[in-house]
């Protein structure tokens, strides 16, 4: 059971390095762990990353890599040095990309986690219809999870929605990292699959992701505690 304030991770998704900043210096000591993701790193370039490190702060590279094996394998190896603690490819690259990103990963940084994206939380049923994947959004998830798995990836990123059915179908030793988390009362933005911190928590998310509403709040610290509280509870 890991620390309700490593649990947390609140996401940069700012157009600036000061923005980004700012947001970290008003939050102090209450996160550990930030989500850099495409927005911020093509403003920025990976000199933010060194920042966060640096200070300190842990660092979940949010890029999803989705290319050949060689592509994949060169961008995490480049991951691995500038020392992020968690990355994300896409699990549907399939298990030659997922087993190359993998290997590069323990190469370069043994302690550097890669998940596999599963179906984006903005996404339901008739989004992946239109892209041709027929079915629930939870088999799709299932497969890819089980993909990524058995290639060597140390957990998966979904909705919380379909973390309770994965723990009972592959089991409690991977990690859940969710995204489209929403204290109650916020809106959704374009999140299609939203839960609470606590109900994520509940389901057997091992982290949550946290944009919008601790970052645009007036009081980022004090929505972040509020958070951390409910994923103690």
């Amino acid at each position: 059971m890991l620390p309700s304030r490593e649990r947390l991770i609140v996401a940069l998704d700012v157009p600036t390095a000061a923005e980004a900043q700012k947001i970290v210096a008003d939050l102090g000591e209450a996160v550990t762990t930030y989500k850099v993701g495409m927005q911020l790193y093509t403003a920025e370039g990976p000199q933010v990353i060194r920042d966060l490190i640096t200070s300190g702060r842990k660092v979940f590279l949010d890029l999803k890599y989705h290319d050949i094996p060689n592509t994949v394998s060169a961008a995490v190896r480049e991951a691995a040095r500038l020392g992020v603690s968690m990355l994300t490819v896409h699990g549907a690259g399939g298990t030659k990309m997922l087993r190359a990103a993998v290997d590069a990963a323990r190469d370069g940084n043994a302690s550097l986690q890669v998940l596999a994206v599963t179906v984006l939380t903005s996404m339901a049923e008739p989004d992946m219809n239109e892209i041709g994947i027929q079915g629930h959004v939870m088999d799709q998830v299932a497969r890819l999870a089980s993909i990524a798995l058995d290639a060597g990836c140390a957990g998966v990123v979904s909705s919380a929605h379909e973390v309770k059915a994965l723990r009972a179908k592959l089991g409690s030793e991977f990690l859940a990292v969710t995204p489209g988390v929403r204290p109650v009362g916020t809106e959704h933005g374009d999140q299609a699959r939203v839960v609470t911190p606590a109900e994520a928590i509940a389901a057997g998310a091992t982290h949550i992701v946290v944009g919008r509403p601790i970052t645009a709040a007036k009081n980022p610290r004090h929505e972040a505690e509020s958070i951390l509280l409910a994923c103690s509870a």
